[in-house]
């Protein structure tokens, strides 16, 4: 018998200046047997969880159901849930992992280093059958997004004053330090019955890798995965996902525009499997795009096509990729926005969340990518369906020297706010600019305040023009801050409301971009101006 000690982590503290925070929320099992850390409910006390006017049961601590777990390491992650033990089937006798487990596996292994989960109940069986999934599906989708509106009222109204009422996504009301939104498991549960696989095609390879010997480990039994296929949507689990997406957006427009919604497209219920020659590659792509096209996700410029999907702040990522830790999934294939996560997050850590997350800086955490589906036809030019598609969506695609991430976008409209890291310059500084108003919240309104904030704010801008955030020869020309008597009326004044006006060129943004941040009188927010 031998003892092993190890170093009790400490509690995660929430930090409101970083830009590097994923929230994941989705469906995963609680890992039996396992008593929560020390940590962990040291965390969730101090956030009024346990002993707080909103306290859960002991059960629901117990079991995390519906509490934000802040995590710095994928160890934790594994240590408290059971991720990979999804059933396959009804019967429960094999099993795959989960996608909540694969996003959160991927984000902390290409630069993640701080996770939010909020685990909103136990997954259901792979290859459960279509009505079962029918019949459960707004279930599923409203405990990730309560204002899902398929029909009907909200089953849980977001109530921003009572943390007890909080489901899913209202959580992000209260995580002020998070900067990205995953969903893993939206374009699962808007699928239909999974596909039959075509028999005809030779199944997936499977990415090498070197696997050590041993004499006393169980020799691994196929569970099928390989020939089970991903999650496939057609037209009505489309309309279903537009309408999720859309509720996402909507919530973090009204309640947290600090947020980006980092989302995964999903594969289309058509045939765009790919067959050996580049004819057929091209072939598969266009029929995927112009499926895309007639189901009114993209317009045929390949710009997103519905309004509720167009927006800075949500970025969706394509296309769904086999790695060498992703043969514990259906098809082996995972889908990106967990990788694409990751990505952000180890480029704000290292590089500022302003920069590109494109390029050379992807391509270094992108090596053990072997496959996709389909495989994008990068390089044929910016009318080819890929060019087309790498205009709104974050594509992810084979270059001579290796996969990497070719296009770091937003979906929207306005082309000013197109690149993925002028979005997150502006989510960065209305995060940093609303931490400092909060100081300000209970002080007088007036010029002495008013002069106050406003260098404070200029000195925080100063900062990211130095590090190169903002275009302009001189400061003066990369931004500006008002706040005055011409940013505020005389009722403004007296109803106790400070109303900055903050103006930046970021370093690739065509035009000029305005942020007005209004501080009331009993609490602090900050608004962006709608943005189509």
């Amino acid at each position: 018998m031998s003892l092993v000690f190890e170093m009790a982590a400490p509690p995660a503290q929430p930090d409101e200046h970083r830009a590097d925070v994923a929230c994941f929320i989705g469906f995963v099992a609680r890992r039996a047997l396992q008593p929560l850390p020390t940590a962990v409910l040291t965390q969730l006390d101090a956030a009024g969880w346990v002993n707080g006017n909103w306290r859960r049961t002991a059960k629901q601590i117990n079991a995390l159901e519906n509490l934000p777990v802040m995590l710095d390491s994928w160890d934790l992650f594994d240590q408290l849930f059971a991720w990979n033990t999804r059933p396959l089937s009804a019967s429960g006798s094999t099993t795959c992992t989960t996608y909540m487990g694969a996003a959160v596996r991927s984000f902390f292994a290409r630069g993640g280093k701080r996770a939010i989960v909020i685990r909103i109940g136990d997954p259901w069986a792979f290859l459960e059958s279509g009505a079962s999934r029918a019949a459960h599906r707004r279930e599923r989708l409203r405990k990730m997004l309560p204002d899902f509106a398929d029909s009907g009222a909200p089953e849980h109204p977001f109530e921003p004053w009572n943390p007890a009422s909080w489901q899913g996504i209202h959580h992000l009301y209260g995580l002020r330090e998070n900067s990205m939104l995953v969903l893993p498991d939206l374009p699962d549960a808007c699928a239909d019955e999974p596909p039959v696989p075509d028999q005809s095609l030779p199944p997936p390879l499977v990415p090498e890798g070197f696997v050590e010997c041993s004499t006393d480990e169980p020799v691994p039994v196929d569970t099928g995965l390989r020939n089970t296929l991903a999650p496939r949507l057609d037209s009505k689990g489309y309309a279903a996902w537009k309408l999720a997406i859309s509720a996402a957006r909507s919530f973090l427009a009204r309640n947290q525009r600090e947020v980006m919604l980092v989302a995964a497209l999903p594969l289309p219920h058509v045939d765009t499997s790919r067959i050996v020659g580049v004819g057929n590659v091209v072939h598969a792509q266009a029929d995927m795009l112009a499926y895309l096209q007639r189901i009114g996700v993209l317009r045929p410029d390949g710009s997103v096509g519905s309004s509720g999907l167009a927006s800075a702040f949500v970025q969706l990522s394509w296309p769904w990729l086999r790695t060498q830790a992703s043969n514990d999934l259906p098809e082996g294939l995972e889908s990106p926005d967990g990788i694409l996560a990751g990505l952000i997050a180890g480029n704000a850590a290292q590089r500022g969340t302003f920069r590109s997350v494109a390029g050379d800086f992807s391509m270094a955490r992108l090596r053990d990518v072997a496959d996709a589906e389909p495989i994008p036809a990068w390089g044929q030019g910016d009318d080819s369906p890929s060019g087309q598609l790498a205009r709104h969506i974050c594509l992810i695609a084979q270059s001579p020297d290796g996969w990497a991430l070719q296009s770091d976008v937003t979906t929207a409209g306005d082309e000013s706010w197109r690149f993925g890291g002028a979005s997150r310059l502006m989510s960065s500084i209305v995060r940093t600019a609303r931490a400092l108003g909060d100081s300000a919240a209970f002080e007088p309104n007036g010029p002495r305040l008013w002069a106050r904030l406003r260098g404070s704010l200029e000195d925080m801008l100063m900062e990211y023009w130095y590090e190169g955030a903002f275009a302009g020869a001189t400061a003066a020309q990369a931004f500006s801050v008002v706040c005055d008597s011409t940013t505020m009326t005389q009722n403004d004044i007296d109803a106790g409301r400070l109303i900055v006006q903050i103006s930046v060129q970021p370093a690739v943004s065509i035009e000029r971009i305005t942020v007005v941040l209004n501080l009331g009188n009993t609490a602090t927010s900050s608004a962006l101006k709608e943005i189509a």
